[in-house]
């Protein structure tokens, strides 16, 4: 009895300890008596007492992290504060143990020396506008700098570019005065279409105007040869109506008195009248051959 109480005490002391469980995502580095043994990968593990120990739990995952913000002077001798954040994942739990000592304080220092060397080759207005070349050279020598410690850096990105307060206020002048000038040229560019449709329309307006006098001007011309066409007409309809009729000499000597009278109510001032009355017969006789013809 006494035996399997202390079997129990032993089991409950020793081994239920030294049954190890890792999760997905995690690794264990295990030493044996001081030395490095193995790496334990996810499932059901089980280390000897007083021999096996684990050195350190390690993530698999990717893991963010935000430095703050580092002093950097560029090639134009401007200082600047620039924060950075690194995406980077553990490859080799073994390395990552054993490479350096506090690996997170060696990237952090890593990233600040690095940038400082980058931003030190370029001019305020180039670090402005190379987020994308600042952030493909830290990744490349970050995770070059970093492969003998089992890590790989994937992405590094610029998270924030902080010039002095005299330089901010400079790029706001800058800035303002060129939203300034594009709205100056907007405006003339919308003055100078403003200006050319209006000259079109007058020009347009101009060119109606004239195809439309042009247009009654040669309605009324034809409207003046119609009435004109109408007028002979009925004027050689008369003739023929009179010719027609076969008038005598009496009724010739009438319509010319008729026709000295209509004469006579006119606006001439001088009215010639035959010596001999019988010339008016003559003239009668001679009008009424015409209409013969």
């Amino acid at each position: 009895m006494p035996f399997l109480v202390i079997l129990i005490i032993i089991v409950v002391v020793l081994v239920i300890p030294n049954i190890k469980i890792v999760p997905q995502a995690k690794s264990y580095v295990i030493e044996r008596l001081g030395s490095y043994f193995q790496t334990w990968g996810n499932g059901l593990h089980i280390k000897i007492p007083f021999i096996d120990r684990i050195a350190n739990q390690v993530t698999l995952k990717e893991i963010v992290k935000d430095f703050a913000p580092q002093p950097v002077i560029t090639k134009d001798n401007v200082t600047m504060q620039i924060d950075t954040v690194v995406y980077f994942q553990i490859t080799d739990p073994k390395l990552y143990t054993y490479g350096v000592e506090n690996p997170i304080s060696a990237i952090e220092n890593l990233t600040a020396t690095t940038l400082r060397n980058i931003i030190g080759e370029l001019e305020l207005d180039e670090t402005l506008t190379s987020r994308d070349l600042i952030n493909s050279k830290m990744r490349s020598i970050l995770d070059e700098a970093t492969d003998p410690w089992g890590i790989k850096v994937n992405r590094v990105e610029v998270k924030n570019i902080i010039p002095p307060r005299d330089i901010q206020e400079a790029m706001e002048k800058q800035m303002r005065a060129e939203r300034e000038r594009r709205e100056s040229i907007l405006k003339a560019e919308g003055e100078k279409k403003s200006a050319i449709l209006i000259a079109e329309g007058e020009k347009e307006s101009a060119i109606l105007r004239a195809e439309a006098k042009k247009q009654a001007q040669i309605k009324e011309a034809e409207g003046e040869a119609e009435a004109l066409l109408k007028i002979k007409n009925a004027e050689a309809e008369g003739i023929k109506i009179i010719k027609n009729a076969a008038p005598d000499e009496k009724i010739i000597t009438m319509k010319s008195l008729e026709t000295l009278s209509d004469v006579a109510n006119g606006q001439a001032t001088k009215i010639i009248v035959p010596s001999d009355l019988q010339n008016i017969a003559t003239l009668g006789t001679t009008i009424k051959e015409m209409l013969k013809k």
